[in-house]
């Protein structure tokens, strides 16, 4: 998927549960970084041309194990331990940008190191991809507009 797909999906996750958290500013800028976070191990990625990812490109491809839940749910333990309060905003858009990948030709391999995979056919770039972007605008509109209501 496309870097504005897994914005959209990350606000609208981000805002869902704004309500429900205490330091509101922490949880929505984790959630956005987060949810564009996995594809630092891909060079050709805005954020894994970045010379601070690069170790990360060297020990894994992409779409390997920074693209598994394994992962999240190693890393969001961690964080829980050091900095809690990132814990959950982080695990919650990392989370979301593998669910939307999960649904890719290319696929992951979301339980490490089980060898299954889950793929699907939504080009990144291609209708599929920019339907569910501009559905997700839609939804984070809407949801924008609650938010901002209560």
């Amino acid at each position: 998927m496309l870097r504005m797909t897994h914005l959209a999906i990350g606000f609208a996750a981000a805002v869902y549960f704004l309500p429900l958290v205490n330091n509101e500013l922490v949880f929505f800028l984790v959630v956005m970084a987060t949810s564009l976070l996995p594809d630092a191990d891909s060079g050709t990625s805005r954020l894994g041309k970045k010379k601070i990812f690069r170790p990360l490109q060297m020990i894994s491809k992409h779409r390997g194990f920074f693209h598994t839940y394994t992962f999240a749910v190693l890393a969001s333990l961690a964080l829980a331990l050091v900095y809690p309060i990132v814990a959950l905003p982080f695990f919650l858009g990392y989370s979301f940008h593998l669910l939307a990948d999960s649904f890719t030709p290319m696929g992951i391999r979301p339980f490490w190191p089980f060898k299954g995979k889950s793929t699907g056919i939504v080009k990144a770039g291609g209708p599929i991809d920019k339907a569910i972007f501009i559905t997700f605008i839609i939804i984070d509109i809407i949801l924008a507009v609650t938010f901002l209501a209560r």
